[in-house]
């Protein structure tokens, strides 16, 4: 039974997860994401095989090590992958968007599917029944939205965010938390809105670091799955080493 180790390197978050074959073991949230971090993750789990997805200005060390010791691939517009992309720049394509649709294609081929993903940035990414990743949309996420209006204007602080407040607000940080959660959850229910006037039936996937505060406030009929980027990654990881 082979490991496989897959690595997603996020604005504001480095992980990885461990698969033994398809089974997803552990989710690890790295502290520096340096190669002594990466290095020991290596030795505990031992994997044949490892995948890199990344969005930020990563240290190209990392790469010559996971070459090294696993059979390594970086993800990027060379990868094969499961679906198509019919859009007019596909090499600029992120790679995290890249594995969110692998795992959609991935979980329910041959059917229309909008996933979702909620992190520093919100990325809707529509992939059709012919697995023709058709594109979407990207608009500012929590986080984004709240140091926003602590930083253009005087007076509002930067909050904490939490699922506990009341639609109307009654006091400055349970009005940010109102504006913010549920002005985000109601941008994610019209937007599925406009996708059914078009398509009608889809699946809907929700995933990222910030779904916990969010799909309890969707009106809208959805899948939720923390993981489905790393469950990307390793089908791509599989098809790719």
């Amino acid at each position: 039974m082979s490991i496989s180790i897959c690595f997603d390197f996020g604005n504001t978050r480095l992980k990885a997860a461990i698969f033994k074959e398809n089974e997803l073991l552990e989710v690890v949230v790295l502290s520096k994401g340096d190669t002594a971090e990466i290095d020991e993750l290596l030795q505990k789990w031992s994997p044949i095989k490892s995948i890199l997805s990344s969005v930020i200005h990563h240290d190209k060390s990392i790469e010559t090590l996971l070459s090294e010791k696993t059979h390594f691939h970086l993800l990027g517009p060379g990868s094969m992958i499961n679906f198509t992309s019919p859009v007019g720049k596909p090499e600029t394509i992120g790679a995290d968007r890249l594995a969110i649709v692998a795992a959609a294609v991935d979980q329910y081929p041959n059917q229309h599917s909008l996933a979702i993903s909620l992190g520093t940035c919100i990325t809707y990414n529509f992939v059709d029944n012919k697995h023709q990743f058709l594109g979407g949309s990207i608009s500012p996420g929590m986080q984004m939205r709240f140091r926003a209006m602590h930083e253009q204007t005087a007076l509002l602080p930067l909050i904490t965010p939490s699922s506990e407040f009341t639609l109307v607000g009654y006091d400055t940080k349970t009005n940010l938390l109102s504006g913010v959660i549920l002005g985000i959850a109601a941008e994610i229910d019209g937007i599925i809105g406009a996708y059914e006037q078009k398509y009608a039936n889809f699946n809907v996937l929700l995933t990222g670091g910030d779904i916990c505060y969010f799909a309890q406030h969707l009106k809208k009929r959805i899948f939720a799955d923390q993981n489905l980027i790393f469950k990307g990654l390793y089908a791509i990881c599989e098809k790719n080493t």
